[in-house]
């Protein structure tokens, strides 16, 4: 059997084609793609009940004593929940261009490891971070602002090239 190449340019996700000659693996591949769509709607609902905690982290904070005050502790727990919707909400597009595209956007995901990580330091509560924690952040941020960068000055190059 010879190497399977689709007729058609257009077909977005040609390793997942649905014209696959072989019958099982056309079958895995409607599989994955069903699976693909049920996690973009699971994600959708994350994001909905996301938002609905948020307003009510929001709400329980103002109604106890002292009243309409927020603590700045309270203050940094609603940053994290923010953050971890919006972090959701990159999560969400970045299974619909997955769907949508026959590329995998690598620069939308390290921007997504980089709002995650910079979660993780908003949150931070140094007293109880060991300094090795605090070294691993660092590098970690550090590593995906170069790859961020990179890919960056490679999609400019890339398009200047055209």
């Amino acid at each position: 059997m010879g190497q399977y190449t689709p007729d058609d340019d257009s077909i977005i996700h040609h390793e997942l084609s649905l014209d696959y000659p072989d019958p099982v693996i056309r079958a895995m591949h409607r599989a994955i793609r069903v699976s693909i769509r049920v996690m973009a709607l699971m994600m959708a609902l994350v994001i909905v009940l996301g938002v609905v905690d948020v307003g009510y982290h929001i709400y329980d904070s103002l109604k106890s004593p002292p009243f309409l005050q927020l603590s700045v502790g309270e203050i940094f727990q609603i940053f994290g929940a923010f953050m971890v919707v919006l972090i959701a909400i990159e999560i969400f597009i970045n299974i619909r261009l997955y769907l949508g595209s026959n590329t995998l956007p690598i620069k939308m995901v390290v921007a997504t490891a980089l709002m995650a990580i910079a979660r993780k330091v908003i949150v931070l509560d140094l007293e109880k971070t060991s300094s090795g924690e605090i070294l691993a952040i660092g590098v970690v941020t550090l590593a995906l602002g170069i790859t961020y960068w990179l890919v960056g000055n490679s999609d400019r190059t890339t398009t200047e090239d055209t």
